[in-house]
């Protein structure tokens, strides 16, 4: 397998074998016999260490970035996590392989998801190594102590996000009373009296008795209707707000001390 097809899977989205999302690809660590990779560090959550799964039958697709992996999700939240220094010790492989229940004899992985089987029958792995440097190489450099030298480690705290559903929000129409007065103009007809005298001919005869006169008066009258208008169009938008938040939690760190060693030493320029 070469270097790039394996720094290909480091930030892959890792799936279970039922399709249910596990987290992103960290590390993947090889085989320091055969130099086959076998497994791979995923990131879970937000605080939690990353989880060690079998690559042992998993389907790596490069189109969508994706590790199909033959385990389930619920094994993975339960199986042990990193220690060492991100080194997997052999005593740890084996609970690994117990946990998953892979067999040690066929735990290698190669580019198409077959899985390669280890020489020498039962034989162990040794330490599995992280693949960083150099992800082709099949044994890397022991982290710990050398001949005149070791090396410092420290813990970093690694962030994720995941977009989760934090509630829902509902238009609710309904309907209520209220009491509206509108001012119609109207018209209506009074009666007065006019008089007028008659000047002039008086020669003229006239009866004197009784009589009467009517006329018709009229007034507007109001009638009121209801009418069902549109008047508004009201719908939801959802606009996405930047923000920040602050995280925190305890990270370890190594300090290394000297012993023997004469501080006062000019340092070399």
């Amino acid at each position: 397998m070469s270097k790039a097809t394996l720094e290909s899977l480091i930030g892959a989205t890792a799936f279970d074998e039922h399709g249910d999302k596990i987290g992103k690809v960290k590390q993947i660590y090889i085989d320091n016999n055969t130099g086959s990779p076998t497994w791979a560090a995923v990131s879970t959550g937000l605080f939690s260490g990353d989880s060690l799964v079998p690559l042992a039958g998993a389907d790596h697709r490069a189109d969508d970035d994706t590790l199909r992996l033959h385990v389930d999700k619920e094994q993975v939240k339960s199986a042990p996590h990193l220690d060492n220094g991100g080194r997997i010790s052999a005593q740890s492989e084996q609970e690994l392989f117990k946990h998953y229940h892979v067999d040690p004899r066929a735990a290698g992985w190669n580019t198409y998801g077959r899985q390669q089987i280890r020489p020498g029958g039962d034989t162990p792995m040794t330490h599995g190594n992280p693949a960083q440097g150099n992800p082709a190489q099949g044994k890397h450099a022991q982290p710990g102590r050398t001949d005149d030298s070791m090396v410092r480690s420290e813990e970093q705290l690694r962030v994720d996000t995941e977009n989760t559903e934090v509630g829902t929000a509902r238009l609710r129409k309904y309907v209520v009373t209220e009491e509206q007065t509108i001012k119609v103009p109207v018209t209506h007809e009074e009666v007065h009296i006019e008089r007028e005298p008659i000047t002039g001919d008086r020669t003229g005869r006239t009866t004197i008795g009784e009589d009467e006169r009517e006329v018709t008066l009229h007034a507007d009258q109001v009638h009121v209707q209801k009418e069902a208008v549109p008047v508004e169009r009201v719908r939801l938008a959802v606009d996405e707000v930047a923000d920040e938040k602050t995280v925190s939690d305890t990270v370890r760190k190594e300090r290394i001390e000297t012993e023997g060693v004469d501080d006062r030493r000019p340092k070399a320029p």
